[in-house]
């Protein structure tokens, strides 16, 4: 069961309501099991093709129904309003060629993610609010995001996904803030970038290995990966949803 609600975040206003989407496992109604939760990015693009940006959604309705995963699904979609996305996705200011000055709001976000609606889930759904089972994803922006977001919240996060994440943007302050944090245990990352995507811009997955590399000396256990031929699209991002899922959960 999914359930969509009309939210506003007054930290991040839009002109129209953004949509919040919560999935609820197969069994929930029915018994009095607590379950972990997984929060994403980019919401309207995870579970409805009709939702998404460009048509086609990751497919995650159909994956989690499939397999049945016992677990709760919590995606908050992005602010569609001209270059907001970019804003709240980014936890640093930096300059984007001809859009300019890109304010980084990536903490708003955050802090909006981790202090009001990670309470709200909590206290409405039956959930195991601890860190051992709250993860975070996304791809894109919304995949430096996730990383980010175990770095700096790791105290509430233990898992992170980050698909095909923009690593393009401010990798030195990046490799800092992993540096600067020793990250709890048990920390488990899963990071990837498609071969195609990737293709002449080489150095991403050079960034992606080395960044993999600070995580782990930080104390993360990490898997990191190059997706022969995978394009940047959410067509491809979905057929690496059982892989994530798998390491996340260690199974």
């Amino acid at each position: 069961m999914i359930l969509v609600r009309k939210i506003n975040i007054p930290e991040l206003p839009t002109e129209k309501p953004r949509r919040l989407y919560i999935y609820l496992p197969r069994g929930y109604s029915g018994s009095e099991k607590r379950y972990p939760v997984l929060y994403m990015f980019d919401g309207h693009n995870v579970f409805y093709d009709s939702h998404a940006t460009y048509g086609k959604s990751w497919g995650m309705k159909n994956y989690l129904e499939k397999s049945r995963e016992q677990m709760i699904l919590v995606a908050v979609e992005c602010n569609p309003e001209g270059n907001r996305r970019i804003n709240e996705y980014s936890p640093w200011t930096f300059k984007a060629g001809r859009f300019g000055l890109m304010e980084g709001e990536g903490k708003k976000t955050m802090d909006w993610f981790v202090n009001v609606l990670k309470p709200m889930i909590d206290e409405e759904f039956r959930t195991l609010p601890d860190r051992n089972n709250t993860m975070i994803a996304g791809s894109s922006m919304g995949g430096i995001m996730s990383l980010w977001a175990l770095v700096e919240y790791n105290s509430v996060f233990s898992r992170a996904a980050a698909i095909s994440p923009s690593l393009w943007l401010e990798p030195q302050k990046m490799a800092d803030a992993i540096k600067t944090r020793p990250l709890e245990k048990p920390t488990r990352i899963y990071i990837d970038m498609g071969g195609g995507e990737a293709k002449g811009h080489e150095q991403l997955i050079t960034t992606m290995f080395e960044t993999a590399k600070r995580l782990s000396k930080a104390g993360a256990e990490v898997a990191a990966r190059v997706v022969p031929g995978a394009q940047h699209r959410e067509a491809d991002w979905e057929k690496r949803i059982p892989i994530f899922f798998d390491y996340l959960f260690d199974r």
